[in-house]
């Protein structure tokens, strides 16, 4: 398949530009942003992105979750698209790059592609999946879930925030509610441009890094039950302390990771206390455990064990305790072939590189069960993601950019 030669790169001032114009919708406390999916903020966010595809002479479609897909034609209509893309919802306190550097750095390759008067045999599709961060409505990676078939739209449709808005009616709320079915598209490979989220690339001093794998993950949602008492008046042996059970269980998943070290994490993350008052003891807890691995027998081993222990740590200081999965995909092995593209583009341009696996999960491997997909990851400073202080540097962003585009080509196909 023809690939562009080295010195075919993307406009760095323009994608730079695009994503400080984009960060200025939803803004957060600290500089980073707040756009979290199906807010008024992501509404604006979506209408900007699709006045700047329509401009780049794309053809926007949207389905049922509200997904965007910007169609640039290619000389063989018929063939399946190559697409590229990511998300443009952020967490509360997010950062200007989680997500949004893989859709604009899709909308610059696009925009590049036009400058240069660059064809290619298959059709391009830049894409925008909805709710990849899963902040609002649980599962994260909702609707790349529904597209590769993993949860069923009237299932996604009824998720809850935590005001108790349902996620269809809030899609429609803001306006974003397609006609097309979820799922019903060719693709012919998936590229998925993005920060590393960790501090790997930046402390290896790599340009690029290559993602051969993604984590599994398991997310248990946990319910610890005590009994709510006077923390001034109730004696220590007579209490039953959900806030105690949350402590040991904490403790529980930092042991279980470490004995299962390397290639392997566990946390609680989110956490509910009630009533949440200082001078009650709390009867209930509610968190949710976060198990990651990208080798399936680690994943499934510290899975086992927490099951295995935990009840009875919470039998014996007197509480109840209750699991449910409330997240889970099996580790990713992307495409040989799309990995290699990505490979391959990143000696072509002359960016050091590294193989590396995908510590969070992304919209690419749900996409993965469906078609050939790969990641591109750019380093991003201390490793630091989900947070405002979130940053990388145009030189990143420039480069990671000119590898999808060189990755995105190749696979597509240039003509003439």
């Amino acid at each position: 398949m023809p690939a562009a030669g080295e010195n075919l790169r993307i406009d760095p001032a323009r994608l730079w530009d695009s994503l400080m114009e984009m960060a200025k919708i939803g803004p957060g406390v600290a500089g980073g942003n707040n756009r979290q999916t199906l807010t008024d903020a992501d509404a604006e966010g979506r209408r900007l992105f699709q006045r700047w595809c329509e401009a780049a002479g794309m053809t926007m479609a949207v389905d049922q979750m509200g997904t965007m897909f910007a169609r640039r034609e290619g000389e063989d209509p018929a063939a399946a698209p190559v697409y590229m893309g990511s998300h443009l919802d952020t967490q509360p306190t997010g950062g200007k790059y989680d997500g949004v550097l893989g859709v604009l750095g899709a909308l610059e390759c696009v925009r590049t592609m036009n400058d240069l008067g660059i064809r290619t045999k298959h059709p391009i599709v830049v894409v925008n999946w909805t709710n990849e961060e899963g902040t609002r409505f649980a599962p994260a990676m909702l609707a790349s879930g529904v597209f590769a078939g993993r949860h069923t739209l009237d299932w996604a449709y009824d998720r809850v925030d935590h005001d108790g808005r349902k996620f269809g009616d809030e899609l429609k709320r803001i306006g974003w509610v397609g006609d097309e079915r979820p799922g019903g598209r060719k693709i012919h490979a998936l590229f998925e441009l993005h920060i590393e989220q960790g501090p790997i690339l930046e402390a290896e001093g790599r340009d690029i890094g290559v993602v051969t794998h993604g984590q599994g993950l398991r997310w248990i949602e946990c319910t610890v039950t005590g009994k709510e008492s006077h923390t001034g008046s109730t004696p220590m042996h007579m209490r039953r302390n959900a806030g105690r059970g949350l402590a040991l269980l904490t403790e529980l998943v930092h042991e279980i990771a470490m004995k299962h070290q390397p290639g392997a994490v566990g946390a609680i993350g989110h956490v509910d206390v009630y009533p949440n008052s200082r001078n009650v003891i709390p009867g209930k807890v509610v968190f949710t455990v976060d198990f990651r691995s990208h080798l399936p027998e680690k994943l499934h081993a510290m899975e086992q064990e927490f099951y295995d222990r935990a009840p009875g740590i919470c039998e014996g200081i007197g509480v109840g305790f209750e699991h449910k999965i409330s997240g889970q995909f099996e580790p990713p092995a992307f495409d040989e072939t799309c990995v290699a593209a990505v490979r391959n583009a990143a000696e072509r341009l002359g960016y050091s590189h590294m193989d590396i696996v995908s510590g969070a999960g992304h919209d690419a491997c749900w996409i993965n069960d469906v078609a050939p997909t790969a990641m591109i990851f750019c380093p991003c400073v201390d490793g630091l993601s989900h947070n405002e202080a979130e940053e990388i540097s145009p030189e990143w962003a420039a480069a990671g950019t000119d590898v999808l585009l060189h990755a995105v080509l190749e696979t597509a196909e240039v003509v003439g």
